[in-house]
């Protein structure tokens, strides 16, 4: 994730409140911890306000400045630890005029509200009402205009904290995808037992008013059907739905059946549809055994994802710096995310886009209120459609526009190949068009080519696909053979199967895969053929993209890891574990890890190891176990990418704490190893790999019936697809801007340019590294990292 970084002036130094209001969401103690770091790290102080706006309005001990040390161990605690309540008296101007005097006797002139649009709406209310409110306050004899002079100006910053992700302006809010996670968990469990009984379930969701949740579940899950609120289904959808679930039960061979039901689904007349109703629909039209299951508030439960944990950080510190940034003039922002880009909104604007679609809903605008959704909404809304019915006649296109597309995975296996694949060949099938799947990458279609075993090159069918959706690794096989190894057998193969378009799923060996047969057109006329690379790789070092699938799955895969290893270090908490990472020779994982584990330093290939570091890192440390007050008992986490060095190893820096802590504190060596590559892909894997598939296809689609010599003339015919930053497009491999000559560290195997570098600082930052390493001595003590 990119953040809009900008320079702190060190001599603002501001009193910042934080609250938390409305529900509690999976991230929140995520982000105030980030607010609580960065604004002590900008020469400010931190106070939180507890129980929400109940406590602004109540004052006394429920308004507490928080120190460094305070917030040591949040990022993996669930709920929100400073409390959330809702406030009647705080909608009414006494109890606003009561919570002013309360900031103004606290010296607090900033406050960064993490909350849903209700909460955020009363926070800019109170900003503007605040001249007035401190005047009244002084007429009333309740404060001395002296003591209100330095407080003429509150800025307020809002953080979006929603498990149903319904703000408009931003791609995600704080706890949605922790909330996805306890979904799709508790959907694939039931996986087994609807398989084993050939039973159906109706799963329902949260969601009254935006149906993402469960937008992004059944696309998770493979979802038979779904009810959302922005969509509702045409009259006679019971029929529908029946004849939908009977084709897949009956000529797709589907043993389970899944429905996906937002609790605020209804119909085109606004009247509910429950998930007994649908039930009773399938046992009593269809004679399906089926069984309904309330997920409830368990998906607000537990600790939040990675995904969280970086998002609720990186907008924490954006929400300091904004505070830092903002004048009486500037209107109160919200930090919000786009594709990977962290921005600041107008928070009312934001807020009467999100209201705005209610009323639609309410007024059965469906069409408006739908395009009043974020283009991300759309798209994954329309991606699950073209794969749900994959034989849709409607779709189907007539047979000169219909293409032999070859799908092969390239290189190490990552979390949503498998789903990447399964919507290419459910986009394929809806279109017309004929997906061949190539077993075991390009040395398999060699292989293939001398050996004719069967099946190594075949068209795909939806009945082996539909397994897929939450499967890891490759179900088709992958290696890191290249095109190069046998570039005259690959020609033979690809003339022989009459490939029309090539769909290459993989690391940076699809990358380059791409890239030899890009440069072989002019040889070999048969690879003048449009080629486009979706990256998944765990490296996340693909050109053209600073995103790829498995990054995530892997990050949470390493989360989980680090926190049962710190948990662990309870019974002594004086133990540091050295962490290796995987990742190759970019440090993105490693980084992004840090983040969200909040690590007490990470060693990258980028940056290098060297004694002066380690001797740097080591004081810390024993910094830190000597201001250690008991607080806390787990153990410290150091992150090390795989290549960082090949002098200092995991074991030997481990080895070196341990000898230089004296007794004093212990360390131990873990390698996770290939268990980072993750079991079943995350759900941002999964719905990630379904979005980027069909734009694949339909970009390959674009080339139907043009000449070789046509598609060769067309540098984008060459391509990977990837975020970068707030878009999603499509860079062209060659040419005088193709990334292969101006992007592509290939000594390294990574891009030229890192986005994700930045963050190294935000770690340092928030485990206070960076000001140990500058040697600055504060007033707050002790630089414990987590």
């Amino acid at each position: 994730m990119a953040t809009t970084k900008a320079p702190i002036d060190p001599t603002k130094r501001r009193r910042i409140g934080v609250l938390t209001s409305g529900g509690d969401a999976p991230g929140m103690n995520g982000a105030v911890r980030a607010v609580v770091r960065m604004a002590i790290n900008s020469n400010c102080e931190a106070y939180a306000v507890f129980e929400g706006y109940e406590g602004l309005v109540g004052g006394g001990d429920m308004i507490r400045q928080l120190h460094w040390e305070d917030v040591r161990g949040w990022l993996s605690r669930g709920g929100t630890l400073i409390g959330s309540a809702r406030c009647m008296a705080f909608r009414e101007r006494a109890g606003r005029l009561k919570a002013a005097k309360n900031m103004v006797l606290r010296g607090i002139d900033a406050l960064v509200v993490c909350g849903g649009d209700g909460s955020l709406t009363g926070a800019d209310v109170f900003r503007s009402e605040w001249p007035g409110l401190l005047e009244e306050l002084v007429k009333t004899g309740e404060l001395t205009q002296e003591q209100v002079n330095p407080y003429k100006i509150l800025n307020i910053v809002g953080l979006v904290g929603s498990i149903d992700n319904d703000m408009s302006g931003t791609d995600a809010t704080i706890g949605c995808y922790s909330s996805l996670t306890r979904i799709c968990d508790a959907v694939d469990d039931v996986f087994d037992t609807a398989f084993s009984h050939q039973r159906g379930f109706v799963i329902e969701v949260m969601g009254r008013h935006c149906g993402w949740l469960a937008l992004m579940a059944a696309i998770s899950t493979g979802a038979d059907w779904l009810f959302v609120p922005e969509t509702p289904p045409r009259d006679g959808w019971e029929d529908d739905m029946c004849s939908i679930i009977t084709k897949n039960r009956t000529e797709r061979g589907n043993r389970r059946t899944i429905v996906i039901v937002a609790e605020g689904a209804q119909d085109r007349h606004l009247r509910k549809i429950s998930s007994a109703a649908v039930k009773d629909i399938l046992t009593d039209r269809l004679g399906l055994d089926t069984r309904v299951t309330v997920l409830g508030h368990t998906q607000r439960g537990g600790a939040a994802c990675a995904y969280d944990r970086q998002l609720s950080t990186l907008q924490g510190v954006e929400a300091v710096r904004a505070v830092l940034d903002m004048k009486p003039s500037s209107p109160s922002p919200v930090i919000t995310i786009r594709e990977n880009k962290i921005l600041r909104t107008p928070l009312m604007e934001a807020v009467k886009e999100t209201k705005k679609v209610s009323q639609l809903i309410e007024d059965r605008d469906f069409e408006t209120a739908m395009a009043l959704r974020d283009s991300e909404f759309k798209e994954y809304y329309f991606a699950y459609r073209s794969t749900a019915t994959p034989d849709h006649p409607k779709m189907i296109l007539p047979d000169n526009k219909r293409m032999r597309i070859a799908i092969i995975h390239v290189g190490a296996p990552a979390g949503g190949m498998n789903q990447a694949t399964r919507a290419a060949v459910g986009y394929c099938l809806t279109r017309g068009h004929t997906p061949i799947a190539i077993h075991n990458g390009f040395s398999g279609l060699c292989r293939h080519h001398a050996d004719k075993p069967i099946g190594s090159v075949r068209e795909v069918k939806w009945q082996e696909t539909d397994l897929w959706v939450n499967e890891g690794g490759s179900d088709i096989g992958t290696n890191r053979g290249l095109p190069s190894e046998d570039i005259e057998t690959t020609a033979k193969c690809f003339k022989e199967y009459k490939f029309d378009a090539l769909f290459v799923i993989g690391g940076f060996e699809a990358f380059t895969a791409v890239s030899q047969l890009r440069k072989a057109r002019e040889k070999y006329p048969v690879f003048k053929i449009p080629m486009v690379v979706l990256p998944a790789t765990i490296s996340n070092n693909v050109p053209g993209t600073e995103y790829s699938l498995g990054s995530d799955t892997c990050l949470n895969t390493l989360v989980d890891f680090c926190d049962a290893i710190r948990q662990s270090a309870s019974s002594s908490r004086r133990r540091v574990f050295v962490v290796e990472t995987q990742g190759g020779k970019s440090g993105y994982i490693a980084t992004t890890a840090g983040l969200a584990v909040g690590a007490s330093a990470v060693y990258i290939p980028e940056e290098g190891i060297d004694i002066k570091m380690l001797a740097h890192d080591i004081d810390f440390l024993r910094d830190n176990f000597a201001h250690d007050k008991g607080a806390n008992r787990a153990g410290k986490i150091i992150l090390r990418n795989e290549t960082a060095s090949s002098t200092y190893t995991t074991q030997v820096i481990a080895d070196m704490i341990k000898e230089e802590a004296k007794g004093r504190f212990e360390s131990r060596a873990a390698v996770p190893g290939h268990f980072q590559q993750g079991g079943k892909p995350s759900p941002m894997d999964r719905i990630r790999a379904l979005r980027m598939a069909i734009r694949c296809m339909q970009h390959l689609e674009s080339y139907s019936g043009k000449t070789p010599d046509e598609v060769a003339a067309d540098e984008i015919s060459a391509s990977v697809i990837g975020i970068t930053g707030s878009q999603v497009l499509f860079s062209a491999m060659g040419g005088p801007e193709g990334l292969e000559d101006t992007a592509t560290d290939w000594r390294r195997r990574r891009p030229k340019a890192e986005f994700w570098l930045e963050l190294q600082d935000t770690v340092d930052i928030l485990s206070g590294r960076s000001n140990w390493r500058a040697g600055r001595q504060t007033s707050w003590g002790s630089y414990e990292s987590v």
